[in-house]
């Protein structure tokens, strides 16, 4: 009898089994293909997400709040600086190029941030907008262009702002009613007009709404002496510059200077360290896929016990057996495998606006990489594992005393 015709009637034989052990290698596959493409995500996002940009500059406070806010439009600022931090900074010659940004408001759950154009073209070089053209008046803004998809806006549209990251519906306490029924005319008096779509840019920006700084300044009416900036992101000249300008700005004691990279580097840490409590569910799975493709085995051991001894006595030999055996593992975690790696794209694909919206991570859900070989080659060396038990098990039977009994 051909070896894949009959591992095929095996496998077809115990259907029900055979479905249940490809799923649970299926299910294993897939979560730990999402895994991966999370991490990369988080990864590829943490070395692009601030650029050329080495250090940033803010009021006193958590280091990474002030970084994640500024770059990674999460969270809340640490507070504002004084404005003429500012020409500080731009005055000092350790300073290649600076921006001030504010931030504090939002339209409808995506941050408005107040920056020069200049940003763009120092971050990014000269790419060309999707639409439209860059701001350069008040009440003018460009819009990243996930936004743009998820907010259905075109070049020309006009909206009105909220205060705060996310639009309070419920206020907490009834003595700030009027307080913020004020505020709240004071934005829905205020109008953008959309401008320009920025490109996909692959960073957080594609989820923000951009504007001149002095849009916070417009929409609440403040005085010049008031005007007060949320951050400056900063390109030194030098590493040995930057140093010199954050001990210069931090002898003042008004603001903080803070290094990008090793404020990302804590935040990659601590995911890594929440990926480790992922690993041993990772681990588990794989543990349990295990255990279903063994069980399935010793199941069909079990049961083929008389085919196989009629096999040998028909001059089939040991290692016909053996490799039937080892095939049928193959075939069940093979088949699991595939539908793995199909099921783990398209849920990345499916994903990945609401991985983008909700934690800023960016996974590539079509893109294949190394951990696709890794995760292969694991997969079938774990179902060969599994394989092995009953194999020997198949090995050492004796056709004889299985025909006589």
């Amino acid at each position: 009898m051909n070896l894949l015709h009959y591992l095929l009637r095996n496998v077809l034989h115990r259907k029900f089994l055979s479905l249940l052990t490809i799923l649970s290698v299926t299910a294993t596959v897939a979560f730990i293909l999402l895994l991966s493409m999370s991490k990369a995500g988080v990864e590829q996002g943490a070395e692009k997400g601030y650029g050329p940009f080495d250090l940033v500059v803010g009021a006193a406070g958590s280091e990474t709040q002030l970084v994640l806010n500024t770059f990674y439009h999460v969270g809340a600022p640490t507070g504002n600086i004084p404005g003429e931090t500012l020409d500080e900074v731009r005055g000092n010659p350790a300073v290649d190029q600076a921006y001030a940004l504010t931030t504090g408001d939002h339209y409808n759950e995506y941050p408005i941030v107040g920056i020069d154009p200049g940003y763009f073209l120092t971050r990014y070089g000269d790419q060309r907008l999707s639409e439209g053209n860059l701001y350069a008046k008040t009440g003018e803004v460009v819009i990243g262009a996930y936004a743009a998809k998820m907010l259905n806006i075109r070049v020309g549209d006009t909206f009105s702002g909220a205060h705060g990251l996310v639009e309070e519906v419920h206020l907490e306490e009834e003595g700030r009613e009027h307080d913020e029924h004020d505020e709240h005319d004071e934005h829905e008096s205020f109008t953008y007009t959309v401008k320009g779509i920025l490109p996909k840019l692959n960073t957080p920006d594609d989820r923000a709404i951009f504007t001149t700084v002095d849009y916070a300044w417009a929409v609440h009416g403040e005085s010049a002496e008031e005007r007060d900036i949320t951050s400056i992101l900063v390109k030194p000249a030098t590493l040995q510059a930057g140093q010199e300008l954050r001990t210069s700005l931090e002898e003042e004691g008004r603001v903080q200077v803070v290094y990008t990279s090793k404020a990302v580097a804590d935040v990659v840490n601590l995911v890594d360290k929440g990926s480790e409590l992922l690993e041993i569910v990772t681990l588990l799975c794989v543990l349990l896929a295990a255990v279903s493709i063994l069980l399935s085995l010793v199941a069909a051991a079990g049961e083929r016990s008389k085919d196989a001894g009629l096999l040998r006595l028909l001059g089939k030999s040991r290692a016909y057996i053996v490799a039937a055996m080892l095939g049928e593992g193959v075939i069940l975690t093979g088949t699991g495998l595939i539908l793995g790696i199909v099921a783990g794209h398209l849920g990345g694909y499916f994903l990945q606006d609401a991985l983008f919206h909700y934690a800023g991570i960016q996974i590539q859900p079509l893109r294949i990489s190394g951990d696709h070989a890794v995760i292969a080659a694991g997969t079938l060396a774990t179902g060969l594992a599994a394989s092995l038990l009953p194999a020997l098990r198949m090995y050492r039977l004796d056709p004889l005393a299985l025909f006589k009994a």
